[in-house]
């Protein structure tokens, strides 16, 4: 009889998580790896943040603090949903978890009974069905079309949705594929929604503050009747370059926060003491670096969707925001080239062109792959070239 839980065995590692790992491996063998695989800012962490985080240290900040987050970031948090997306919330209405991970898996856990269905339109990021898996629910896919931009429409939400539905997922702009909702879009979502008075709704908008080309952001919980069915994650890993510091944070009915606070406090207990002093001075500080950021992963994003577009055998659209790009590798599968999936596609990308990108059947969607333009443009040129080399390669 197994050690291992029923539970743990429905559920896979984070291919992300395994294609960071295998190209760390090539790279320490003595492999040019060409890393596309991690969504993590290239950029450091702005030194305002950092200095923020050393005084802390310095004046004691180093203990136990409230489980789900200090007065000091709930009242930040508060004051950013006003400021930015025209939301009000009590203090009480607000929880910090380890990331946003922890967040999502808090409230999930917290909420879903056996059986009970969570709507998620794919490609979707890869720890939504695992999480939803571990808390005894049943994630219902929905699978959203290139030629919609990957978003789901009303139509599909409409054959999806039902009586059983305890959640749906919205994450905008997206991982894996960096389209966002427009207000219109979410406004055409919410009629639908306001039809279904049992169901939640999880904004996941942790790249809030990634998008291109004047795109304005707008979030669901801004719809006002579904403000109280709404919990809106978000972070400061991916705006601020704070990966490594471990701070997610959400709004949305109390009930839900008090029951994921429940939760943390039988997992790890507060986040860390000095990462959450950092995590206020981020969210209060300048925000100017945003902007300036935003604009080089344009450029980037630019580069990498023409590259894609000019490789025979590939197609790319590009996205509204994150840093993301999710090309179709379809014409490159097959008896022709031997390869039977997108997961062979990349595997033998990662082998013979030494360039490591994750397969799109990861999040949902075969023949595809996901890139991450969060590296710099000399790396981003020579992948592409490698790419190019590669796929020409297999014709």
């Amino acid at each position: 009889m197994s050690i291992v839980s029923n539970s743990l065995k429905r559920i896979k590692p984070s291919p992300t998580m395994a294609v960071t790992s295998k190209a760390r491996e090539m790279r320490a063998a003595g492999k040019d790896v060409i890393g596309l695989g991690a969504g993590e800012p290239d950029f450091d962490t702005p030194d305002n943040i950092k200095e923020a985080a050393i005084e802390a240290i310095k004046l004691g900040d180093t203990k136990y603090t409230a489980v789900d987050g200090t007065p000091k970031l709930k009242k930040a948090i508060q004051s950013k949903f006003k400021r930015e997306n025209n939301l009000s919330y009590e203090i009480d209405q607000i929880s910090v978890g380890t990331g946003g991970k922890q967040v999502l898996y808090n409230a999930f856990m917290a909420t879903i009974n056996k059986g009970d269905e969570v709507l998620i339109p794919a490609p979707y990021w890869v720890s939504y069905p695992d999480i939803i898996l571990l808390a005894g629910g049943k994630p219902k896919i929905v699978k959203c079309s290139e030629k919609n931009n990957f978003k789901l429409t009303p139509n599909e939400l409409k054959k999806a949705i039902s009586k059983k539905t305890k959640w749906i997922i919205l994450n905008s702009p997206s991982n894996p594929t960096g389209s966002a909702y427009t207000k219109k879009e979410i406004i055409a979502l919410s009629k639908i929604l306001l039809k279904y008075k049992k169901t939640f709704i999880l904004s996941d908008d942790i790249y809030e503050h990634i998008t291109y080309d004047n795109f304005k952001f707008y979030t669901i919980a801004q719809v006002e009747k579904l403000k109280s069915r709404t919990l809106t994650m978000n972070g400061v890993s991916k705006s601020y370059s704070m990966t490594g510091w471990r701070i997610g944070y959400a709004a949305g009915p109390k009930e839900i926060i008090k029951a994921m606070a429940k939760i943390q406090s039988q997992s790890t207990s507060n986040p860390t003491s000095i990462s959450q002093a950092a995590a206020v001075e981020a969210l209060n500080g300048t925000q100017d670096f945003i902007k300036i950021r935003s604009d080089s992963f344009k450029a980037r994003r630019d580069f990498v969707v023409q590259s894609l577009n000019n490789i025979k055998g590939l197609s790319c659209s590009k996205p509204e925001g994150a840093f993301y790009v999710f090309p179709n590798c379809k014409k490159l599968l097959g008896n022709k080239t031997k390869l039977k999936s997108d997961k062979d596609f990349v595997e033998r990308l990662l082998e013979k062109g030494e360039v490591a990108v994750v397969q799109g059947s990861a999040f949902g969607l075969n023949g595809y792959f996901r890139v991450s333009y969060a590296t710099s443009m000399e790396n981003l040129k020579k992948a592409m070239e490698r790419i190019k080399i590669f796929c020409e390669s297999l014709s």
